[in-house]
């Protein structure tokens, strides 16, 4: 099959899951969110069991969408692949709040832990993104696995394309209201990064990291209690 005919039919695909969310994505009430258990179920790469997906939620490439058991989606909230290659994987009883955005970026793969809470307007968007079991993501956060190239100031930023590394958050994280947290970063095990903090650079495990840019003022954990980890330089 050639490339453009490749290209047809996800075209085709795609048109096809986005006339079916739209059938039933707005209906209210328990009529609605059963209808959507049973369409959803032929569209999405996988739909767990006790899924509730509230009216208004948005999917674009919903076959590289995996929803684990329990999960919550609230109401606008808006899960988007960058193309049939990418792919969303929210584990079991993973709940998105109200207006959460997930987007991949080209032959993206984002990840979502089980148990994770994702806070209100809360943005995650990149191409390698993932995150923890059992983390609490307050609401406003934004978290993205990308940079725009701007290194030829005679080039618009817009056509100077991206840079990518990835965003690695581990289990049992607390990140309050507003941090941002940008590419390259990995936030170790147990952290919290306190309210209005940008993350610039690794926080290591078991850390209180706040301000801007984000340092460690404190530690739920020391590194002597860790003996796998050595005290940050």
């Amino acid at each position: 099959m050639s490339k453009s005919n490749r290209s047809s039919e996800a075209a085709e695909s795609v048109k096809g899951e986005g006339f079916l969310i739209a059938l039933v994505g707005w209906m209210p009430l328990s009529i609605g969110r059963l209808l959507r258990q049973v369409v959803y179920r032929f569209i999405f790469g996988r739909l767990g069991r006790s899924v509730r997906i509230n009216p208004g939620v948005e999917f674009i490439c919903a076959q590289g969408i995996e929803l684990g058991h329990g999960v919550k989606l609230d109401r606008g909230a808006s899960l988007r692949n960058h193309g049939p290659r990418g792919r969303i994987r929210l584990g079991n009883e993973v709940s998105l709040d109200m207006g959460v955005m997930v987007k991949t970026h080209i032959q993206g793969n984002i990840c979502i832990g089980d148990r994770t809470y994702i806070g209100p307007y809360t943005c995650l968007s990149g191409q390698t993104l993932s995150i923890g079991e059992d983390c609490l993501i307050a609401s406003h956060c934004g978290i993205y696995a990308n940079n725009h190239a701007f290194a030829e100031p005679d080039t618009p930023i817009i056509l100077q394309g991206a840079t990518y590394k990835g965003i690695t958050i581990e289990d049992d994280c607390w990140l309050g209201c507003g941090v941002k947290v940008l590419d390259g970063v990995t936030i170790g095990r147990g952290s919290v990064i306190g309210a209005g903090s940008v993350v610039t650079k690794n926080i290591p495990p078991y850390a209180i990291a706040v301000g801007v840019p984000a340092k460690v003022v404190s530690w739920r954990k020391k590194p002597s209690e860790l003996p796998s980890l050595q005290a940050p330089i």
